[in-house]
């Protein structure tokens, strides 16, 4: 892990061009860049730096060091306290998992960091568990699951039989469908994290009356679970939120992905200059289209930026105050803090199409506007 992390910090520091002697702010990002969830993280730190980049000298004052957690909580952990102690970061971010996040974020802000989600924002963060060192920049982790269920409501979907792995964002993920869903949950089925047999799961979709399947399978879970759902033959209407239908995975689903409703914040599509130069230096940059991760990271570091600007991280209720603002220009366009930190936006329904040999998402309807979340009530700063 050492060697990865030397290797990756050195990257970092030449794409920053010497940001390490620039006055600023040390930022620790832990995030996941090996194993099955690595694209997720990769896309994370990717989008972080060309943000930074895109910024030219102003992007300089950012201090970046980046290390694998290796989607293992203990690793999290161990990395964050050696940033906090040891490189002494003034923020950290990038955790994608939330269980993660929770072996994390509450020691983080505890002592005193800031701490800024690329994306992962259990409820317990959300509601009675919010602090005021603690923003999410990507969403609530129930949104784009209440986004799902809002559709399949309004599309008529009569029976549904849902799935999510069992760690704190799949029960996020299953209650915001149920909370926004108005036919009959047939079955709910919890799965391993990390699983990549679901043969089980497929035969109990098989024999059950579901009109459509609802899943939550970030990752190579995604990858495993659509291509045994395309071989079995089911032939149920698949839904998803953006990560079971992200781009970094869409290359390994392949064509069975093909016409799958899925909800987002973001898409490649949305029509604002922001966004639109987002993609187009992404691609200049990597030879690859954004995901949904990359465009968070993104916003995050322009938020961080933002925030710099204005005031010295050392004075945090100044700092914190600029952060609150959002006064940066997103790739979702209209964006702003509930009074829990996590984001007011809009939400849309994509389809996955194929654009030449390309598989990607466009928009095909709104499904939420100025959506925030359901546990802003119940935090108490």
């Amino acid at each position: 892990m050492k060697l990865k992390r030397l290797l990756i910090c050195g990257t970092a520091a030449l794409a920053l061009a010497g940001a390490a002697q620039a006055e600023g702010v040390k930022v620790g990002m832990i995030t996941t860049l090996s194993g099955g969830g690595a694209g997720l993280g990769v896309d994370t730190r990717d989008g972080f730096l060309l943000a930074l980049k895109n910024a030219g000298d102003a992007g300089k004052s950012v201090e970046l060091v980046i290390e694998d957690d290796q989607q293992k909580p203990d690793v999290a952990v161990q990395i964050a306290d050696k940033m906090i102690q040891s490189e002494q970061v003034d923020v950290l971010t990038g955790i994608v998992w939330s269980n993660l996040a929770m072996a994390v974020v509450p020691a983080a802000v505890g002592q005193g960091k800031f701490y800024l989600s690329t994306n992962a924002a259990p409820s317990q963060l959300a509601g009675a568990g919010c602090n005021p060192k603690y923003f999410s920049v990507s969403y609530q982790n129930d949104n784009l699951h209440e986004a799902a269920g809002a559709y399949a409501t309004d599309a008529g979907i009569g029976k549904v039989f849902i799935m999510a792995p069992n760690y704190p964002a799949g029960q996020d993920s299953l209650a915001g469908f149920k909370r926004y869903y108005k036919g009959e949950v047939v079955n709910e089925i919890y799965t391993q994290v990390g699983q990549t047999d679901y043969a089980g799961e497929i035969a109990q979709i098989r024999n059950s009356d579901a009109d459509a399947v609802f899943f939550f399978l970030p990752g190579g879970m995604g990858i495993a679970f659509m291509k045994q759902y395309a071989e079995s033959g089911v032939g149920k209407q698949v839904i998803g939120p953006a990560f079971s239908f992200s781009q970094d995975i869409l290359p390994a689903v392949g064509d069975a992905a093909l016409g799958v409703k899925n909800t987002a914040q973001w898409s490649k599509d949305l029509d604002n200059a922001a966004n639109a130069a987002f993609v187009e230096t992404f691609q200049a940059e990597y030879g690859r289209l954004p995901s949904l991760y990359a465009a968070q990271a993104y916003d995050t570091a322009n938020l961080l930026l933002s925030a710099i600007a204005k005031a010295d991280v050392q004075d945090a209720d100044a700092f914190r105050a600029a952060l609150a603002e959002a006064d940066f220009p997103s790739v979702r366009g209209k964006f702003s803090f509930g009074p829990n930190q996590h984001p007011i936006q809009d939400y849309y329904v994509r389809e996955v199409v194929k654009e030449g040999d390309v598989l990607t998402n466009k928009i095909i309807a709104p499904a939420m506007a100025d959506h925030g979340d359901a546990y802003a009530e119940q935090c108490k700063m």
